[in-house]
């Protein structure tokens, strides 16, 4: 991620308020039955850690990633408020020594600030990050979201598409992939309807 995006995203996240909330995301939350317990999660991009202050209250080993320090600020509050350990690390997940076969879980929720070619390097450290066994939740915004304008990129390559997702994990087995419109309450960020593309895919 570009030093000028970093800083846009230190500016978003400045204001006391949480931006997408306290409350861990609705498709984590119903997915997440398929982690076998204590896991060892990576949460990417976690903003300021609603997703994984709840995981940890699951009794999972996260370890959250975020480029922005006033967001990492703001989830190591949050999961101190909670009672939970979380390790923060900052990081830009562009450019990372991503650890290789060491996570029991990928959690990948609106991941998307990178263009399709970024997203493909990305994808493949995913899934190489993933032991075997291995689950990856990614929820995104989909093209539709353009016409909602309700949160997300403003880029049709920033999105997600079915097709896309289907074959960019080529060793992971696809469990769960759909797209949807669905109203979203998630913090002044992500608030309306919204156009949503899920997938649960398992690393054999």
């Amino acid at each position: 991620m570009s030093k000028q995006n970093i800083a846009q995203w230190e500016e978003k996240f400045s204001s006391p308020e949480y931006q997408f909330g306290t409350a861990a995301n609705g498709f984590l939350v119903r997915e997440a039955g398929r982690l076998t317990p204590g896991a060892k999660v990576l949460c990417l991009a976690d903003g300021e850690g609603r997703n994984s202050t709840w995981l940890a209250e699951q009794g999972h080993r996260v370890h959250a990633v975020e480029a922005a320090m006033n967001a990492i600020e703001k989830a190591r509050a949050l999961a101190l408020e909670r009672g939970v350990t979380v390790k923060h690390e900052q990081v830009d997940l562009e450019d990372w020594d991503w650890p290789v076969a060491q996570y029991d879980a990928v959690v990948a929720i609106f991941i998307q600030f990178t263009d399709t070619i970024g997203r493909a390097r990305m994808f493949a450290q995913i899934e190489a990050a993933l032991r075997p066994g291995g689950v990856l939740l990614l929820e995104g915004y989909g093209p539709g979201q353009l016409a909602y304008k309700t949160g997300g990129p403003k880029t049709i390559d920033h999105l997600y598409t079915v097709d896309e997702l289907s074959t960019i994990f080529p060793t992971l087995r696809v469990e769960l992939l759909e797209e949807y419109d669905r109203e979203l309450d998630e913090g002044p960020r992500h608030r309306g309807m919204s156009a949503l593309v899920d997938l649960v895919a398992v690393k054999p």
